[in-house]
């Protein structure tokens, strides 16, 4: 089944321009239709990564389902005539796709966090929902994406778990890679891209207050909780996504003129 995802271009990549909503109901017709399907969840970090990153790029540009994680690539979207719908927060989405299982009877698989971290966050999940089936859970060691034995072990888990989704809290660029790499050899019908998202189930990292998160300033809170650790991706990595606006800005208004 062909899912109409509202597929633009946006800067570097694509994106598919659909609500929080209409992309929980995708996720469904992907687990009801029986193919292997993937989804990414592209932020300012993310897109800036796929500039210095081609195999990133082709992964995420070729995804089933391209998600916005960023209330400033929306912002970008608007300046750029090129509106993007809405912002489809992990964080938020997270809880869509869990519900969305519950509902549906669908078996749920989480990849990755730190162990202690993805326990946790996963007791709170049960709490939550006590009629969603957790069809596992693993924290693979450092490194195991290069450890043939190690792979072999984590695919061998996922896929006998018979899981309907799995949510895949690696980090980028691991988890899209790791995705991409391995899908069809665990066979579970949605993979999808959550990165730090597990902290914030577990509770280990604070959500910004809702006037922060609207007006995009989430990551500036995000700052203020772990300075040391997100200086260099804030305020030196993830600026350049301005440049690029910046650069597409001007090639548009340059197509105009021509």
């Amino acid at each position: 089944m062909t899912r109409n995802t509202k597929r633009i271009r946006f800067l570097n990549t694509y994106v598919d321009n659909l609500t929080a909503l209409e992309a929980k109901d995708v996720i469904d017709t992907y687990v009801q239709d029986g193919g292997i399907h993937y989804v990414v969840t592209p932020n300012s970090d993310i897109i800036v990564k796929m500039q210095d990153d081609p195999e990133l790029k082709k992964i995420c540009d070729v995804a089933d389902l391209i998600l916005t994680d960023g209330q400033m690539l929306v912002k970008i979207s608007k300046w750029l005539k090129n509106p993007i719908t809405e912002r489809v927060a992990m964080t938020d989405f997270v809880w869509d796709v869990l519900d969305l299982a519950e509902c549906k009877g669908y078996k749920v698989f989480f990849l990755g966090g730190r162990e202690g971290t993805l326990k946790k966050a996963v007791r709170r999940i049960e709490k939550k929902y006590p009629r969603l089936c957790v069809a596992g859970s693993y924290s693979p060691p450092l490194g195991f994406e290069g450890d043939a034995e190690k792979l072999y072990q984590t695919n061998k888990r996922i896929a006998e778990s018979g899981a309907d989704i799995i949510i895949v809290f690696l980090g980028c660029p691991k988890q899209e890679k790791f995705i991409y790499a391995n899908k069809e050899i665990y066979q579970v019908p949605v993979s999808i891209t959550m990165g730090g998202c597990v902290d914030f189930i577990a509770g280990n990292v604070k959500r910004a207050p809702l006037w922060m998160q609207r007006a995009g300033l989430e990551w500036f809170y995000r700052f203020i909780q772990e300075p040391k650790r997100l200086f260099t991706r804030y305020f030196i990595i993830d600026t350049r996504i301005f440049k690029m606006a910046l650069s597409y800005k001007r090639k548009s208004l340059m197509k105009r003129s021509a």
